[in-house]
């Protein structure tokens, strides 16, 4: 891939990622009117189970299998996938076999429709065999095909709740199913879009090049190693995002916050700094699904002088559209939260978390890199110190009565920034350059 074409898939991606933010900002304001704030409250509450029901579901398939595609030849790619779709067989099975054996008995679905959770259930198989298609494509590098499957999914959700609202009228309960029934709907036709797409792709494939047979186990020992760990990423960042509610909020009235006040500031940090520092994003997300089959590709070539060259520029893409997001937020925190949102503490916090903002924005393509190289482990653990580390300071300067909050964020910077440094370290190492990027001679 040259830097061009690089920059394509970049901008495709980034472009499709913003319109589908935009998306998702006229669907919640869609969902906020017709549920009303409890039914709304409760709504977002079954979010995070969703989310983990997909983490699971996924197994990460997207990741290790656009690495796997990206690093063999295109005459590999049909047994390649073949084994892979095995594996999302058996994945899936067990994930729904997991599903109906604990699903009946989550008591914090008593308070939604029955048929919740045999959405949750019949969300499996969607998210697992489009996780495969979407693997193939992004290793396959038609990014543009993985920018039209993002639209597709915010704009049918987005769709199917106008039409539903416009046409009938529901009380609470039923309303909240209807509108998880139109997030199923717009996954199901995500999975149908990818699956032609995908079919269509490896016909052209087996019709032009010859198909070469490959060891099934070694794919699926080569798709496990790396969806593994991966998916114990996710896990964790899903746990610990879980935590950190209760977390900061206990911590701020060991500071001697009343706990009312306390999940007030932990709204307004998270409902409001968070939805506007982390709303840039999208670009390091585009430069991770980007990077990821470039990197395996170079590596298992041992093309370092690319490895290399792509590097800087994924870090100079960043510094170019994270510097100025940053000095944005500093020197217009307040009429930036001001528009959205009722003037408040949230513009000094998103001043004060301005390293936390930009080094994750630092730390998405590093992680490709991690990934690309084979070092998932080493990401697992470099989340698991970081988290720690952030945590202990969090709760140190944190329960502090002069600082609370302004505690919190500081703990929370720290942590940012020792999860970048990690990463960038070790890579370092790996590729054989210093500090400032420079080649040494010697490679791992």
């Amino acid at each position: 891939m040259g830097v061009r074409t690089f920059f394509r898939g970049v901008l495709l991606l980034s472009g499709a990622a913003f319109v589908g933010e935009c998306l998702e900002f006229f669907i919640n304001v869609i969902l906020a009117r017709e549920l009303g704030d409890e039914a709304f409250g409760l709504y977002m509450a079954i979010l995070p189970t969703m989310l983990f029901v997909v983490v699971l579901a996924s197994m990460e398939l997207p990741v290790s299998i656009s690495k796997l595609v990206a690093e063999r030849e295109t005459v590999y790619h049909w047994k390649i996938l073949m084994s892979a779709l095995q594996l999302a067989f058996i994945c899936a099975a067990v994930v729904m076999a997991l599903a109906l054996l604990v699903l009946p008995h989550l008591s914090v679905l008593d308070a939604y429709h029955d048929g919740v959770r045999w959405l949750l259930l019949l969300l499996v198989p969607v998210v697992t065999f489009s996780s495969v298609a979407r693997g193939y494509l992004i290793g396959a590098r038609h990014t543009a095909k993985i920018a039209i499957a993002n639209i597709i999914r915010r704009a049918a959700q987005l769709g199917s709740l106008l039409l539903v609202f416009q046409l009938f009228s529901f009380d609470s309960t039923v309303a909240i199913f209807m509108a998880l029934l139109a997030l199923k709907l717009s996954e199901v036709l995500v999975l149908i879009y990818l699956l032609v797409v995908f079919i269509n792709k490896i016909r052209e494939t087996k019709a032009t090049k010859e198909v070469k047979p490959v060891s099934a186990w070694e794919v699926r020992q080569k798709l496990l190693a790396v969806s593994i760990p991966t998916t114990g990423l996710r896990i964790f960042h899903s746990a610990t995002f879980a935590i950190k509610p209760f977390f900061i909020t206990k911590t701020l009235v060991m500071a001697g916050m009343l706990e009312s006040a306390a999940l007030v500031q932990y709204g307004k940090l998270s409902g409001i700094a968070f939805t506007i520092g982390f709303f840039p994003s999208f670009i390091a997300h585009a430069l991770l699904v980007v990077l990821i089959p470039i990197v395996s590709d170079g590596y298992a070539k041992r093309d370092f002088p690319l490895l290399h060259r792509y590097l800087r520029i994924s870090l100079l893409v960043t510094v170019v559209y994270g510097t100025p997001v940053v000095l944005m937020f500093y020197f217009f925190a307040e009429p930036i939260t001001n528009l959205f949102f009722a003037p408040s503490e949230a513009a000094s916090y998103l001043k004060i978390l301005i390293p936390y903002f930009l080094f994750h924005y630092f730390a998405t393509p590093l992680q490709a890199y991690l990934i690309g190289i084979g070092l998932v482990k080493d990401a697992f653990l470099h989340s698991l110190y970081a988290t720690t580390v952030a945590f202990c300071v969090m709760l140190g300067l944190g329960s502090m009565p002069s600082l609370q909050m302004d505690g919190i964020i500081l703990g929370m910077n720290v942590g940012a920034v020792l999860l970048t440094l990690l990463h960038y370290i070790t890579i370092c190492k790996r590729l054989s350059l210093n500090a400032w990027l420079g080649e040494r001679t010697i490679y791992n």
